[in-house]
């Protein structure tokens, strides 16, 4: 075979391979874009179950009643129900210290006076150590879920409302994890308080969690079937929906109607589903801010709630962070969801 003649069916041979190798991703992005047309009407509104979650200046002393005002406004008038409130970090042994939270006491009581009906539950969280050596918690280890069940006591004396855990990142299938939700759950339902969950998003193709796993071993995805172990654990799930690196913000808003769809298959009815907005603004691989915006997370989470639960009390809304979320953002939620 000549030279040219190579030259030509590698050409060929390359053009072909590209081909296939497009054609699966081309099919994911119209798939998307179909999940995310539609009308999202027959969701309704807010449902009253909404939440946002707080960072630690609310606790150590930094913010003030002017702060305190400004999210009242912010809050009042919308669905939301729950303040997720950043109260550990938890040490790497799954203590947390209570040093880290002077001004709880004030924040809880002022909430309360302001914002009568709105919970006040303590964000609790660090990175999971998955490896001997790692840095974080080893939930392996029977101490340290203990102490976390310990920490959970420890807010709920101190005033709080409920726990929020926020462990990750998380292999699917973490028999572990599960071990400290039921801890934490007997502790709660003890004192009349809720336990809520910060979850990774639920497999968009079956078994990619295992896939993306061997690939880059890193936890993204959980499968559907550990999602509804974790669910039905908790009073609330609170969805991750973000992070995608989806390029679009019309591919993010299909991301977001599939993923609610998946969530609601199989969270039980007297949990609380809710979505997570992303109401921050830095741009890395996995977060495209002109993309990911809190118009197209609300749209699709109407959607896919519109097509697979639009009767559902028990599902909301969460905007993630408040210290990055602007104007726009709270807009957004309260024009497309939270307002009443």
């Amino acid at each position: 075979m000549s030279r040219e003649r190579l030259l030509k069916w590698l050409r060929r041979g390359a053009l072909v391979t590209a081909v296939v190798l497009l054609v699966p991703v081309v099919a994911v992005a119209i798939a998307l874009r179909l999940e995310y047309a539609g009308d999202p009407g027959a969701a309704g509104r807010t449902r009253g179950h909404d939440a946002v979650w707080l960072g630690h200046a609310w606790v150590d002393g930094r913010h003030t009643a002017a702060d305190l005002e400004a999210l009242r406004v912010q809050a009042q008038g919308t669905g939301i129900r729950d303040l997720y409130v950043h109260t550990g970090p938890l040490e790497q042994n799954g203590s947390l210290d209570p040093t880290l939270y002077p001004g709880a006491a004030w924040l809880i009581g002022e909430v309360h006076r302001i914002l009568p009906g709105v919970r006040v539950q303590a964000w609790l969280g660090n990175v999971i150590a998955h490896h001997n050596g790692d840095d974080g918690l080893h939930l392996p280890d029977e101490a340290t879920r203990a102490r976390i069940q310990a920490s959970g006591q420890q807010v709920l004396a101190a005033g709080f409302d409920g726990v929020h855990l926020d462990l990750e990142p998380n292999y699917s299938g973490d028999k572990d994890f599960l071990d400290i939700l039921d801890r934490l759950r007997a502790t709660t339902s003890a004192h009349g308080a809720a336990l809520s969950v910060a979850t990774h998003q639920i497999d968009p193709l079956p078994g990619l969690h295992t896939i993306a796993l061997s690939m880059f071993d890193h936890p993204k995805w959980w499968s559907q079937k550990y999602f509804a172990e974790v669910a039905r654990r908790v009073d609330q799930v609170a969805v991750m929906a973000y992070d995608s690196a989806m390029p679009l913000e019309s591919l993010f808003g299909g991301y977001l109607a599939q993923q609610t769809a998946l969530a609601l298959e199989v969270t039980p009815a007297g949990t609380d589903l809710i979505m997570g907005l992303p109401g921050y603004h830095t741009s890395t691989s996995g977060h495209h801010p002109s993309a990911e915006t809190v118009t197209a997370a609300v749209r699709g989470a109407r959607l896919g709630l519109a097509r697979h639960g639009k009767d559902r009390e028990a599902f909301g809304m969460a905007l993630y962070v408040d210290y990055a979320a602007t104007p726009g953002d709270w807009a957004a939620y309260r024009s497309g969801w939270g307002g009443r």
